[in-house]
């Protein structure tokens, strides 16, 4: 029963926080940004990758949800750290506002669209990559260290991706494994509290 409530209180937690993205994204588009230093883009052609990466982000969801729906615990500790990942990712971003990259090749994701204000592609939502930082907060959620391999595989490819499609800087997709990072290892005290589990 308390894991059901915790994975209720999580859902509903979660739900401002989808809301709020919106008019979060349209109000960083009002802040100033500033431009990082970038060793790596201008050596890497510009490519639009949207289809491989949406395989490669998409893919990797619904590999984690089935082998996490056999372990509810660590299913709903996964969603606690998604919700905090996000709540990060918010901070940074408002914190850390980064100019588009030169040469951005929109990339086209039906799902996230829906967020974007005038169902635009944005393009400061840089700091740090939620693509890669989702799909490597996921090798850390799944059980066995093959499907880890796996899924850390992916998260290497993603950011090869987003960075060939230079929809990110090379800053924000080595800074989101470590924002991933952080998530999950937040997400044990949350799931200590509400499941009395930190699996």
């Amino acid at each position: 029963m308390r894991l059901v409530r915790a994975g209720v209180a999580t859902l509903i937690a979660a739900l401002p926080v989808v809301l709020a993205l919106p008019q979060f994204f349209r109000w960083l588009q009002t802040k100033d940004a500033i431009r990082p230093p970038e060793p790596l883009l201008q050596h890497l052609p510009a490519m639009d990758l949207s289809v491989p990466l949406f395989v490669l982000v998409y893919g990797p969801v619904l590999f984690a949800l089935v082998l996490l729906w056999g372990d509810p615990h660590r299913l709903v500790r996964a969603m606690q750290a998604y919700v905090l990942l996000l709540l990060l990712r918010m901070l940074s971003m408002a914190l850390v506002t980064l100019e588009t990259p030169p040469d951005l090749v929109s990339l086209h994701d039906p799902l996230i669209q829906v967020f974007y204000p005038g169902h635009e592609p944005y393009t400061r939502d840089l700091f740090f990559s939620g693509h890669v930082a989702t799909t490597c907060l996921l090798a850390w959620a799944v059980p066995g260290a093959k499907a880890r391999a796996l899924l850390a595989g992916a998260a290497v490819l993603v950011a090869v991706g987003v960075l060939v499609q230079h929809i990110h800087w090379t800053v924000d997709v080595l800074a989101a494994p470590l924002f991933a990072w952080v998530a999950w290892h937040m997400a044990r005290r949350t799931a200590h509290w509400s499941m009395g589990t930190d699996r």
